[in-house]
């Protein structure tokens, strides 16, 4: 009977054993399977005209790579997209040529799909999208509204007239998308006079909030922010509502700053922010700066943008002021990171830089306007003509929510 039992406990254990591994293998296959399941799902297009087909980009960095010719671009135009701004409005206002809208971005050793506006759709169903920063941000926003044309326009949800504050609702999806305008992500305001350079002096409060836009992101899922070119500007900088520096201010008696010095504590007090708001809960994004391109002299002093191509990225590299701010912005963005895993919080980087620095071509320049227009203002190489370079930011953001809606399933399986 001894026998007999220790026989049974034996054939039970193996049993036993046997079918917890071959429940471990099942799990493991259903797992696998999901997750296959889900990639292909969101690398697959589900409109009947495939405007892309299956893609490998989650295998590389999609940041680093070449411009190629697209001659199937551009995916809208001035005609069918009401939300161009008019000075990026390059088409309307007489730019000759037309070559700068017809480039893709091909990473190194994979490939990245042109924007699908049903996959985009699809994913942000049900949430929430705001982008918070200056007008270059609200351009990227204007971009993304004109590629999603091609499925639905949203209605004008804004509780404003404030064209700064702006909420846009798509319907069919349950989609809301805002822009918060904040162009220091810190509390700010005009200092009163001109300034040296006649384009306004502002005070610019390093370690305060801007409450117009960190009381306002609790129920967002997705936070897109940005900053960069204002900093270019004449300001005065605060800490503990004391100056401690300024820009070209042309004040006696205070000590120069850089616009690195500004630039990186702007986006550490900004991250504070985000990770001190106890409802928050969604995943923020770092849309990195984005180079200008004035030749010949500064936007103020008769400087301009007129190539008519990409660069290789051989033939120019991000350097000096330009590899400053863009090394700040990583090291703040690596800091407040870490801060937000302690709040469960996520943080994602939207790495336009390289591919933006190759596009010098892609600028409004003097067509944001009539030529006998009466009005002052500058060769643009800041912002970006409509359609154009821009619109692949937001390839590059429907590959991070891609690859977001990618984690998010193998978490829950985990």
């Amino acid at each position: 009977m001894k026998v007999t039992e220790i026989s049974n406990g034996k054939n039970n254990n193996h049993h036993q054993g046997t079918t917890l591994k071959s429940t471990s293998k099942t799990l493991i296959l259903v797992s696998s399977i999901l997750i296959i399941l889900t990639v292909v799902h969101l690398y697959l297009p589900v409109n009947k005209n495939p405007i892309f087909t299956n893609d490998n980009s989650h295998k590389c960095d999609v940041f680093s790579g070449e411009w190629i010719p697209n001659p199937d671009a551009p995916y809208y135009n001035n005609r069918t997209c009401w939300a161009i701004h008019e000075h990026q409005n390059c088409q309307k206002y007489g730019r000759p040529d037309s070559d700068f809208m017809k480039w893709r971005w091909k990473p190194d050793g994979c490939d990245l799909p042109i924007f699908n506006p049903y996959d985009f759709l699809e994913i942000v169903r049900d949430k929430s999208l705001a982008f918070v920063g200056d007008s270059v941000g609200r351009n990227q926003m204007q971009s993304l509204i004109c590629l999603l044309s091609r499925v639905e326009y949203p209605i004008d949800k804004s509780k404003t007239k404030d064209e700064n504050f702006k909420h846009w609702y798509y319907v069919s999806y349950n989609f809301t998308l805002a822009t918060f305008w904040s162009p220091f992500l810190v509390k700010s305001e005009d200092a009163g006079f001109d300034g040296p350079t006649h384009n306004g002096l502002f005070n610019v409060y390093l370690d305060e909030f801007n409450e117009k836009w960190t009381t306002q992101i609790d129920n967002f899922d997705y936070l897109s922010i940005n900053l960069g070119h204002w900093f270019w500007r004449p300001m005065i900088y605060y800490i503990n509502r004391q100056i401690i520096g300024c820009r070209f201010c042309g004040l006696k008696n205070v000590t120069h700053s850089s616009m690195t010095f500004g630039y990186r504590h702007a986006i550490r007090t900004a991250f504070n922010a985000i990770n001190s708001r106890d409802k928050f809960k969604g995943i923020t994004i770092l849309r990195t700066f984005a180079p200008n391109h004035f030749e010949g002299g500064e936007w103020n002093t008769g400087g301009n943008c007129l190539r008519t191509k990409p660069y290789k990225k051989n033939e120019i590299a991000l350097n000096d002021l330009n590899l400053e701010l863009y090394m700040a912005q990583i090291e703040e963005f690596r800091r407040g990171e870490e801060m937000g895993k302690k709040r469960g919080l996520k943080y994602r980087l939207l790495g336009i830089t390289k591919a933006t620095l190759l596009r010098p071509d892609g600028h409004p320049s003097r067509y944001g306007h009539l030529p006998n227009a009466n009005v002052t203002l500058y060769n643009d190489c800041v912002h970006w003509c409509l359609p154009g370079p821009i619109d692949t930011w937001n390839d590059f953001l429907l590959h991070t929510l891609k690859m977001e809606s990618v984690r998010s399933v193998q978490e829950k399986l985990h």
